[in-house]
């Protein structure tokens, strides 16, 4: 009888996170958002001893931040997507014909047989291609229908950091027993780190590729940088995966655009990419997450299949959770077997966004 309640309690968690996920996924930015900005408000409450001033000071810099950002650049960003959309039906049409494989082959001077050959494989594979162009647009389609989340997450947001100390609390009041009590905090406390690690590192990491994408790709006359470099920018925050991504997606637009200078864009993208993986990234994420690039992968894939494109983003910080759940889990049972294996070094005063 137990495990069949046990059981039918699980179902029912699991019917609700997969009914209530488009809130949860909300609630769930809303706390990174949350660990994004912490570190500010706790330098500004210093100086004005009111979490509450520091809150409203943080938020007025970053409004004032994104409407000089969108007053001089989104415009250019703007037009430039407007562009590119209305030039992706023809570009389309000219792949399944394959028409494009004839323009781009006689500009780089490639042989008569080269050209049918690939013109032919376009044209065998036309319905795959429609396919994919398809699920592309649904996957844009559902970034779109999530512009609700600029505006809910930062409200949101705004009651984690103030009251995140009192929620801490609360939730280890539940604890009837001195080892679960400190299963809680431990459990807290970690994620409380790599949260707060990973959302920072993460942010800064597609920063410097938003950055160097739009830079370069100016430079070398690449059509719509601004958009490509952008969309690159926050594909770098989904690990593993969206580097990949990115990179297809600039090559790609490239090539059916008749970009040129192909191979030297080819050759800046490899070279960042090593940069960014072994060079940058080591050093700014380090070994946080610990988790195997089989494990991301798979994350990631399952995310997007559960919620979507926003699934994707959230997959690697909940597998990590789920991670350390469980070995502090298994450390609590450990505990309760065989008496206190180690002393947990977390206090209550730690489980506080950002600390």
């Amino acid at each position: 009888m137990r495990v069949l309640f046990t059981a039918l309690l699980f179902a029912l968690v699991l019917g609700f996170l997969y009914v209530a996920h488009n809130t949860l996924i909300a609630f769930l930015f809303a706390i990174f958002f949350a660990y994004l900005v912490e570190p500010a408000i706790s330098g500004i409450e210093k100086w004005t001893h009111s979490r509450g001033l520091a809150i409203a000071a943080v938020y007025l810099v970053l409004a004032l931040v994104l409407a000089v950002f969108f007053f001089f650049v989104g415009p250019k960003i703007a037009r430039q997507a407007q562009h590119f959309t209305e030039s992706l039906p023809g570009l389309l049409q000219k792949v399944g014909s394959g028409q494009i494989a004839q323009e781009i082959g006689q500009e780089h001077g490639w042989s008569e047989e080269t050209r049918y050959r690939l013109q032919s494989f376009l044209i065998s594979h036309r319905d795959t291609l429609s396919q994919l162009a398809q699920r592309a647009g649904i996957r844009i389609a559902e970034v779109a229908q999530s512009a609700w989340l600029l505006v809910v997450v930062p409200i949101l947001a705004a009651f984690f950091l103030r009251d995140g100390r009192q929620f801490g609390q609360t939730l280890l009041s539940f604890a009837n027993t001195q080892p679960q009590r400190e299963f809680l905090q431990g459990v807290l406390g970690d994620l409380n780190q790599m949260l707060a690690h990973f959302i920072r590192a993460q942010l800064t990491l597609a920063a410097f590729s938003l950055v160097i994408y739009i830079s370069v790709m100016s430079a070398i006359k690449v059509p719509y940088a601004l958009v490509l470099g952008t969309a690159g920018g926050f594909l770098e925050f989904i690990p593993v995966v969206g580097p990949l991504v990115a990179a297809l997606l600039i090559m790609g637009a490239a090539l059916l655009l008749g970009y040129a200078h192909w191979l030297v864009l080819l050759i800046f993208l490899a070279v960042w990419r090593v940069t960014q993986d072994y060079v940058i990234a080591p050093r700014i994420m380090g070994q946080s997450m610990e988790l195997h690039p089989l494990g991301a992968i798979f994350g990631v894939l399952a995310g997007g299949e559960i919620a979507g494109v926003l699934g994707v983003y959230l997959s690697i910080p909940v597998m990590a959770s789920l991670r350390i759940v469980w070995r502090r889990w298994r450390l609590y049972v450990e505990k309760r077997r065989f008496g206190p294996l180690n002393e947990y070094s977390l206090s209550t005063s730690e489980i506080t966004p950002g600390t």
